[in-house]
């Protein structure tokens, strides 16, 4: 049985860009960069997460399995400093979309450097 994510795939046009984007601007932890032969991927999570993201070549992963829906993943993001972090994204000159007020709570949207969107939800 699964009973955890792992990781999430982040298919990129620009690794490094990438990188830079969630570890300087969202304060994400690089955990690895490793290359092998042709390939090369940057894990990345917050500090003492489960769950990280790595980044791979969109154009490298498009080369070597030529049917695979490379589109950016649906991620949403849980804190409990809500106010706080959109505010700092903000000041971050992030790309931020207006809060919305779901049955479920508050939530957000962000995008990266690609125009990728993710998800923020308030969780107490």
């Amino acid at each position: 049985m699964i009973n955890k994510i792992g990781q999430v795939m982040l298919y990129v046009n620009n690794q490094d860009e990438s990188r830079d984007f969630w570890s300087e601007k969202l304060g994400f932890e690089v955990i690895a960069e490793e290359t092998n032969g042709p390939m090369r991927w940057i894990e990345v999570a917050p500090k003492g997460a489960a769950t990280s993201i790595v980044l791979h070549s969109k154009e490298f992963v498009a080369k070597m399995n030529p049917e695979m829906n490379l589109g950016a993943p649906s991620i949403m993001f849980y804190t409990e400093n809500f106010d706080a972090l959109y505010s700092d994204l903000k000041n971050r000159n992030i790309k931020v979309g207006d809060i919305v007020e779901l049955p479920s709570g508050r939530v957000f949207n962000f995008a990266d450097n690609e125009e990728n969107y993710f998800a923020v939800s308030e969780k107490k």
